[in-house]
C-alpha cells in the first residue's frame, strides 16, 4: 500500500493495522533538541482512546507508547523517530460473521477492488486504530510549536447530529470547560442532552454524525506557499485524511458563498484585521491570524440496524455489524484533528524556515485583535 508518508521536511509514516500486534510511526526530520519521554504522549492518547467513557467504543487499549529510536537521554536526535504501541484488547470473533461481507459505508468493498485482498478485522488498515500514531507523533509537533512560536492548536466538538453549542456567535471558547467534557463540549449545561441523545442512538442501534472545530493561535505571518504547497490546502488534505471526514472548511468556509465581498473580505487597519473570514490564511500563506479549520464527519456505517449488502461471492446478503462501535465518531475526532493540524504547521514552519529564515520580521506586522 502506497502513500503512507505525509509532510515534506517533517514526515510521518504510520504502519499497523487494527487488530494487529501493534501499530506504529516513524517521524523523520524532526530538529534535534526536543525534550521527549513516554509519559508525554499519554494526555492526548487518553484524549483519542476508546473506553474511556460509555459514549464510545468500549474497546479498552493501554496506548502506552514505546521510544525505539531518535532520542537519546530524553531529547531527540534528529534522527528518526519510531514510536511503537501494541494492541492488547482486539477482539478479531466479533468480525467472524461479516469477514466475506461487503459493510455499507466501509472501505470494504473498495479495499476489494483495489487489492484483491483485505483484512476485515476491525477495518484492518481503515480502522480509526490507525490514527493513534498521529496523534502520537503530534504531540511532540504541538510540543514544539509551543516552545519556538506559542502556537497552540486546540478543538472542540461544534455539532453532534441537530444539536450545536448555545453559544453567541464569535463566542470566545472556554477550553477548560471543552476538556472538562468527554464530548469536548464548550457549553457544560448542554452535556446532559450529548448523553441523551447518545443513549437514544444506541438504544435504537443508530448512529449520527459531527462536526469538529479546530484553532491554531500563535501562527506568525508568512508560513505556508503561494501555489502547490498552500497552508490551507495542505490542512485540507490532512484533514480530510482522517476516517469518515467527508467534508473541510478554511475560516467561513462553505458560508461565504452567502456573503458579498464587502462583508466577506477582513479589512485591515494599524490596530488588527476586521474580521477572520480567511481563516487566517491569504493567498495560501498565514496571516498572523488564528488558523481556522473544520471538519464534517459521516455518521458510524457500523451500527446494528440491518442493512442490504453483497459478499464476496457476489451474492446479495443481509448484513447487521455486531462489536465495539462509536455512536458517533465525531466524539473522540477532536484530538485527532488537533494532530493533523499541528503536524501541517511544524512541517510549513520547517519548510518557511529553510527558505526564508533570513527575510526576518517585515513590517509593518498586523496584529490579531
Amino acid at each position: 500500500m502506497s502513500s503512507n508518508t505525509f509532510g515534506k521536511l517533517l514526515s510521518v509514516t504510520t504502519f499497523g493495522e487494527s487488530h494487529g500486534p501493534a501499530i506504529g510511526c516513524v517521524v523523520d526530520g524532526c530538529p534535534p533538541g526536543i525534550a521527549i519521554a513516554p509519559e508525554d504522549f499519554a494526555r492526548d492518547l487518553a484524549r483519542r482512546a476508546t473506553g474511556k467513557s460509555r459514549y464510545t467504543s468500549q474497546r479498552h487499549e493501554a496506548d502506552k507508547v514505546e521510544i525505539l529510536s531518535g532520542v537519546y537521554e530524553g531529547k531527540t536526535t534528529g534522527t528518526p523517530i519510531a514510536l511503537l504501541i501494541r494492541n492488547t484488547d482486539a477482539r478479531s470473533n466479533d468480525y467472524a460473521e461479516i469477514a466475506q461481507i461487503f459493510r455499507p459505508g466501509h472501505a470494504d468493498y473498495t479495499y476489494w477492488q483495489k487489492y484483491g485482498i483485505r483484512d476485515p478485522r476491525g477495518g484492518g488498515r481503515a480502522s480509526a486504530r490507525e490514527t493513534t500514531m498521529r496523534v502520537a507523533s503530534a504531540v511532540i509537533a504541538k510540543k514544539w510549536l509551543k516552545e519556538k512560536f506559542g502556537v497552540e492548536v486546540r478543538g472542540w466538538l461544534a455539532q453532534m447530529d441537530d444539536i450545536e453549542p448555545d453559544l453567541p456567535k464569535d463566542a470566545v471558547i472556554d477550553f477548560n470547560v471543552v476538556g472538562g467534557n468527554p464530548f469536548f463540549w464548550p457549553v457544560a449545561d448542554q452535556v446532559p442532552e450529548l448523553e441523551a441523545r447518545i443513549n437514544a442512538l444506541r438504544k435504537a442501534g443508530d448512529s449520527c454524525g459531527a462536526r469538529v472545530n479546530v484553532v491554531a493561535t500563535g501562527v506568525p505571518p508568512g508560513w505556508g506557499e503561494p501555489v502547490y504547497g498552500k497552508l490551507d490546502a495542505e490542512l485540507a488534505s490532512a484533514l480530510m485524511s482522517i476516517n469518515a471526514v467527508k467534508g473541510v472548511e478554511i475560516g467561513a468556509g462553505f458560508a461565504s458563498v452567502a456573503q458579498k465581498g464587502s462583508a466577506h473580505r477582513d479589512e485591515i487597519r494599524l490596530d488588527g484585521f476586521t474580521s477572520n473570514h480567511a481563516g487566517g490564511i491569504l493567498g495560501g500563506i498565514s496571516s498572523g491570524q488564528d488558523v481556522v479549520a473544520s471538519i464534517a464527519l459521516k455518521p458510524t456505517s457500523s451500527i446494528l440496524v440491518p442493512g442490504r449488502s453483497v459478499n464476496t461471492a457476489g451474492e446479495e446478503t443481509e448484513v447487521r455489524t455486531k462489536g465495539r462501535h462509536d455512536p458517533c465518531v465525531g466524539i473522540r475526532a477532536t484530538p485527532i484533528a488537533e494532530a493533523m493540524v499541528a503536524l501541517v504547521l511544524m512541517d510549513q514552519a520547517l519548510r518557511h524556515r529553510a527558505q526564508c529564515g533570513d527575510v526576518g520580521e517585515v513590517r509593518p506586522r498586523i496584529p490579531q485583535r
